[in-house]
């Protein structure tokens, strides 16, 4: 059992983690996008790297929420 400042703590790293990895895959999205302009990526690539991207950002959420932020924060 956790403490209430266990959980707390635990949040906080667990968001810092999500913003981060989180930054990493909008990263990627503006760099394909920067390339589609530039003419050096076509669409299809382009929407094939914000379809990865929504994949991930989805299943990055789906780890932060987890029910038990001291077990994600650890894991």
């Amino acid at each position: 059992m956790s403490t209430k400042s266990e959980r707390g703590a635990a949040g906080e790293v667990v968001a810092a983690y999500h913003e981060a990895r989180l930054g990493e895959v909008v990263g990627r999205v503006g760099e394909a996008l920067d390339r589609f302009r530039a003419g050096d990526l076509d669409a299809f690539a382009t929407d094939q790297v914000i379809f990865q991207y929504s994949r991930a950002a989805n299943e990055l959420w789906k780890f932060c929420n987890h029910s038990d932020v001291v077990f994600t924060a650890r894991s």
